[in-house]
């Protein structure tokens, strides 16, 4: 086998130039290009995953860059090798790999192994599977492709699942024990309280139904972000007169009318969006800069390019209270990022982010001209096609 045993990674993978199109034995024949590689001009090493492809000898002939980084082990190092020796990987049992699963032998309507993770001689953990290439149903294997990832993605959305669970957990235990305890008390001895006191204990149980009806749908906006089935409902919106309601509430729960100051600038675009989703962005700013602001909250409203320099409304929240820390700012739209230890999820941003996202805007935060947090969040107009034309 006449393979090129340069350090260059880039030279690993020769069957992906376009001067040549397969790998050369000693008797220069010539094995089948790459399939997808070489006939496209692509360079294996611009693939985000590692790539190894066997020969039908189960030799080494193609080693990428990501391969080499996800394994630590160097192309020189694995080309013109056999894949035991090149890639030595046990399964979590200490089971050797590749004579387990003998890709050259045994049946032979095998098509390939699925993703699993293995272990690498000093314990590094790689997620790898395997397509058998034959050149005839049946036939023996001509070349093995092997793709390989690391594990760090994986493990960070195992420790984001945990964290979730863990936060939902306590979350929920709270209101659930207040209900369960003031339900238990009301039916073992209602004769004995006042109306004043069974009042006191149903208004708490209802906030702490609230506070878990809140909790469920948070859970599903999340999931349906993380999958990418939110859905957007686009219907005409009036943005100003979704902050004037969202105030009003404020005001009737004790909060002071001069707290607030709304400024709009006219003529701003007719703004289709989803009524209900954006209530629920204006809902979570103001309550952030309400709960976690000091002074004077300002809502102002303004028409806006887009990031794609097309027309769209922007809408920023700003208060007068003590900010977000600078080493913070990149963490804010994060999951479970709270500004205070005073309640909340800290997924309320994170779902803020998704909402505006999923209607092709954007949103950001920075500290305010006075000293606060202020967060600004751009909509495209999206106007329906029919309003657009001609």
């Amino acid at each position: 086998m006449n393979v090129r045993t340069s350090g260059s990674v880039a030279d690993a993978c020769p069957a992906a130039s376009p001067d040549t199109h397969g790998v050369s034995d000693a008797r220069g024949a010539r094995e089948a290009p790459l399939p997808g590689l070489g006939g496209l001009g692509l360079d294996p090493d611009d693939l985000p995953d590692g790539l190894v492809v066997a020969d039908e000898n189960g030799r080494v002939t193609c080693f990428n860059a990501a391969a080499a980084r996800i394994t630590a082990v160097a192309p020189r190092e694995a080309l013109g090798r056999s894949l035991e020796s090149a890639l030595p990987f046990e399964d979590l049992e200490g089971r050797r790999w590749w004579p387990l699963t003998d890709p050259y032998g045994g049946l032979t309507t095998r098509i390939g192994q699925p993703e699993r993770n293995l272990l690498l001689p000093g314990g590094r953990e790689v997620l790898v599977s395997a397509r058998y290439v034959r050149e005839r149903p049946n036939g023996p294997v001509r070349r093995l492709v092997v793709q390989l990832r690391g594990t760090e993605a994986r493990r960070r959305t195992e420790r984001s699942h945990a964290e979730l669970i863990a936060t939902v957990a306590h979350e929920l235990r709270s209101p659930l024990t207040s209900v369960k305890g003031f339900t238990a008390t009301l039916l073992a001895k209602w004769e004995r309280f006042t109306d004043d006191q069974k009042r006191l204990m149903l208004e708490t149980v209802d906030a702490d139904a609230d506070r878990v009806t809140r909790l469920i749908a948070e859970l599903l906006d999340i999931s349906r972000i993380d999958s990418g089935r939110l859905e957007v409902r686009r219907q005409p919106v009036d943005v100003v007169a979704a902050v004037r309601r969202h105030i009003q509430a404020y005001t009737a729960a004790g909060q002071p009318e001069e707290r607030f100051r709304v400024e709009v600038e006219d003529p701003l675009p007719d703004l289709w969006a989803d009524p209900d989703k954006i209530d629920q962005v204006l809902g979570n700013l103001l309550e952030n800069a309400v709960r976690h602001g000091a002074g004077t909250v300002t809502i102002a409203v303004s028409p806006a390019l887009t990031k794609a320099r097309t027309e769209g409304t922007a809408v920023t929240v700003s208060d007068e209270g003590p900010g977000i820390p600078e080493e913070s700012m990149s963490r804010v739209f994060t999951r479970f990022w709270r500004g205070s230890k005073r309640g909340g999820t800290g997924l309320g941003l994170y779902i803020v982010k998704g909402i505006v996202e999923a209607h092709g805007g954007t949103i950001t935060v920075e500290r305010a001209v006075r000293g606060g947090a202020q967060f600004r969040f751009t909509l495209p107009v999206g106007a329906p096609a029919f309003l657009t034309q001609g």
